[in-house]
């Protein structure tokens, strides 16, 4: 005997019972059948015959015989389904992720280092705390010189590195106005 693997797509086929027509089509069109024929027994004149029954009967047939047409593979009734869930959406999504609304907000402790491994840290870098006017002239020209081998490079940190390789004579001594 010979098996075929069904792909997942091909599951969710709708069956035919009579006919053209599926489940859910017989299920609409018995629908006024039934519903009908509650009405005939619940609504004044019990049991009785009125034009307005008649009138309500028609409506109801008409209406699920209209939902049971399919178009494209989908009977009416699922596409008009698929068009309400649209609709009852809401139209604007509005979120704000700065919001502090239902949050729990843990206040933050910042921990203190010690002073040795402060002090360290402060002894690696220089600190540039007295330049002057005139200094910074200097570096500006020999930035700017074309004869110096001037590079700038960043770490991973993002920290800025100045490589300095050649630094001609010229540049480094006073400006002349």
């Amino acid at each position: 005997m010979r098996s075929t693997i069904v792909p997942a797509q091909i599951t969710t086929v709708e069956d035919r019972v009579a006919g053209n027509l599926g489940i859910s089509q017989l299920l609409l069109l018995i629908t006024p059948v039934f519903g009908g024929s509650a009405l005939y027994v619940i609504l004044p004149p019990f049991f009785g015959y009125a034009e307005y029954k008649i009138g309500i009967i028609v409506i109801i047939a008409l209406l699920c015989g209209i939902l049971a047409i399919r178009i494209k593979g989908k009977i009416i009734l699922l596409w008009a389904v698929v068009r309400l869930k649209y609709n009852l959406r809401p139209m604007f999504y509005v979120y704000n992720k700065n919001s502090i609304y239902a949050r729990h907000i843990v206040p933050s402790t910042v921990k203190e280092e010690p002073a040795a491994v402060v002090n360290s840290i402060g002894a690696k870098r220089k600190k540039i705390a007295g330049i002057t006017a005139t200094d910074l002239l200097k570096v500006q020209q020999l930035v700017l010189n074309p004869n110096a081998n001037v590079r700038f490079t960043t770490t991973k940190k993002g920290e800025l590195r100045v490589h300095l390789t050649e630094v001609p004579h010229e540049s480094l001594s006073a400006p002349t106005n």
